[in-house]
């Protein structure tokens, strides 16, 4: 599982985590991610995350 941060504010998505107060059950690769979700730190889209290496 793949880790992701928002370039915006530096907040993590964790794939293996998912996002549950924002409706993304664990488990949930970042593509899979619906198009409308928001980062719940900041609320940049999607495209401000960056995968992180390692």
């Amino acid at each position: 599982m793949a880790k992701w941060e928002c370039m915006v504010c530096g907040w993590v998505y964790d794939e293996a985590v998912g996002d549950s107060d924002g409706g993304v059950a664990a488990g949930t690769k970042f593509e899979d991610i619906p198009d409308d979700w928001v980062c719940p730190m900041c609320g940049a889209s999607r495209e401000d995350f960056e995968k992180i290496d390692g």
